[in-house]
Order: C-alpha cells, then structure tokens, then sequence
C-alpha cells in the first residue's frame, strides 16, 4: 500500500514539473537571450530517475 501510494506520489511530483517547466520556457528563453541558464532540466531529470527507481520496485 505505502509503495503504490509513494510510487502515485512521484508521479504526481514528476508531472508537476514537467508542467511546470513547460510553463517557464518562456523565462528560459529570455534568460538564456541574457546568458543565464535556469536549471529546470535538473529537476526534471531527478524527479523522473525517483518515478523510475519506484516504478521498478
């Protein structure tokens, strides 16, 4: 029960931040214009490797 509820819970947390992403590209864009990288993929790529470790379980 614990793991599908932890398994539910990343995936929620993984789909937030894509959207959340997905949202920002607009700032990403004029940021990178202005010689800053935002590091939104990082977040992305952790979130989705802890869905992927729970998913395998």
């Amino acid at each position: 029960m614990f793991h599908r509820l932890q398994k539910t819970a990343l995936f929620a947390a993984y789909q937030l931040t894509v959207a959340t992403g997905i949202a920002l590209l607009p700032v990403a864009l004029a940021a990178r214009r202005m010689g800053v990288t935002l590091p939104v993929h990082r977040l992305v790529e952790t979130t989705g490797d802890a869905y992927e470790r729970a998913a395998t379980r």
